[in-house]
């Protein structure tokens, strides 16, 4: 047994990382049913079931997102059970946990190479390539990065119009909302703020068909007296403003009380005050650290569950905060290469997104996992995009950024099947 921090690891002997050689077999025989011509098979000279014998990168063509995830699931052995201590409690992982950091790992490198400028695939991944899923860094999402970018940052960095652009922006967290906004009214600031004209904006969007609201979050609407949700939220918003409520949150001694001042008002639950509190916190307005504090989601609720069988009535901050202790020697323990986000390691937030986002990648590779909420698809799909991804971060956070790449040059469209298909080989290594 091995001890290091919060971690305790005890040694594998379940399965003893073998794969079963009929079973694949089978799986490349209806592979070749399926897809006649298709090249090569799912069982080609491996499998043992010798125990802790380990597998070696061999690449795979699979003809379907089933066999391939079956085959991912045999091919990446549970590395044994692992005991998380938290607050004195000792949890015990499943089979899922080594799937998190797999699933961190194998995301950020997606990342990593959307950067680069690399061509697609950037992943072999069969879920990762049919499915939606937030980056391992919340920061690094889309919506997020305009929000530093072209909100926190861009315009008057007062308190108050620090606050007044994000909660304006983060009410609705759509991007296209946020620029009808500026191309009718100008500049976005509270000393011009007027009601009606933000408000007559929003009317025109959704009386010519146009959404208003993201769909990311559940975003209830405020009693303030419309029936048109967005007009109570702009009341809301002048609501706090006219409360103080950014001078409030200056003065506030750690990203707890941030979201406990934001909690208080009104329609804004646990989960949406805590996003607030961090988007607040990219800003120059506030200089907490994201290890301080975090909050649970609804998703990185049904994840803990299914990363450890004896969660129940264990706080999930202290899980989460377990977890992000652990994670550089988890990566060692699995033999993965984790890339950081230039030299930042994932902070709370991050690993609550992970929980969120690897509750919805176990939907599909451990379907028997249960959660809480009972959901078995993952609804959004993913839809490639070779625009370039320039990234831009808190100022304070110091990351030594790599220059903005160039578009990444077309394949030419003459290339053999054959040429197609090596290019998406997976490859699978323990």
């Amino acid at each position: 047994m091995r001890k290091s921090g919060g971690c305790t690891a005890l040694v594998a002997v379940a399965d003893g990382g073998g794969i079963d050689t009929p079973t694949l077999t089978t799986a490349g025989r209806r592979c070749r049913d399926e897809r006649p011509g298709y090249i090569g098979t799912a069982a080609q000279g491996i499998g043992t079931r010798a125990q802790g014998e380990r597998i070696r990168t061999r690449s795979l063509h699979l003809c379907s997102e089933a066999a391939q995830i079956a085959f991912m699931t045999l091919a990446e052995p549970h590395q044994g059970q692992r005991e998380i201590t938290v607050a004195g409690r000792i949890l015990k992982s499943t089979r899922v946990l080594d799937t998190y950091w797999r699933f961190a790992a194998m995301r950020q490198d997606l990342f990593m190479r959307r950067v680069a400028g690399t061509p697609p695939p950037w992943t072999s991944d069969p879920v990762l390539i049919k499915h939606r899923f937030t980056n391992p860094y919340r920061a690094s999402d889309r919506v997020s990065q305009y929000l530093i970018r072209n909100v926190l940052y861009r315009g008057n960095q007062s308190a108050e119009e620090i606050f007044f652009r994000a909660l304006l922006f983060k009410f609705f967290n759509r991007i296209e909302t946020w620029e009808a906004l500026e191309s009718r009214l100008g500049p976005l600031a509270w000393r011009t703020f007027d009601l009606e004209r933000y408000a007559s904006v929003l009317d025109a969007m959704m009386a010519s068909g146009n959404r208003v609201y993201s769909a990311a979050y559940i975003m209830p609407s405020p009693a303030f007296g419309s029936p048109r949700k967005h007009r109570n939220h702009l009341s809301l918003l002048q609501h706090m403003m006219t409360d103080r409520a950014p001078l409030k949150l200056e003065r506030a001694k750690s990203l707890r009380q941030v979201f406990e001042i934001i909690r208080g008002y009104p329609s804004l639950g646990d989960f949406l005050a805590f996003q607030f509190a961090i988007d607040l916190n990219y800003s120059d307005m506030l200089k907490f650290s994201e290890m301080d504090f975090v909050v649970a989601g609804p998703g990185a609720r049904d994840g803990i569950k299914k990363c450890f069988s004896n969660s129940e009535g264990t706080s999930e901050m202290d899980v989460i905060r377990a977890v992000a202790e652990c994670a550089e020697e988890e990566f060692e323990r699995l033999g993965l290469v984790f890339q950081t986000l230039w030299g930042r390691p994932l902070q709370l937030i991050d690993c609550q997104n992970l929980f969120c986002e690897v509750d919805k990648y176990a939907r599909v590779v451990h379907p028997d996992a249960q959660g809480a909420s009972g959901r078995t698809r993952i609804k959004q799909r993913f839809t490639q995009n070779e625009a370039p991804l320039p990234q831009w971060y808190p100022p304070k956070w110091a990351l030594a950024l790599p220059p903005p790449t160039a578009p990444a040059t077309p394949v030419a469209r003459g290339r053999s099947k054959k040429k197609r298909l090596e290019q998406t080989t997976l490859q699978f290594r323990t």
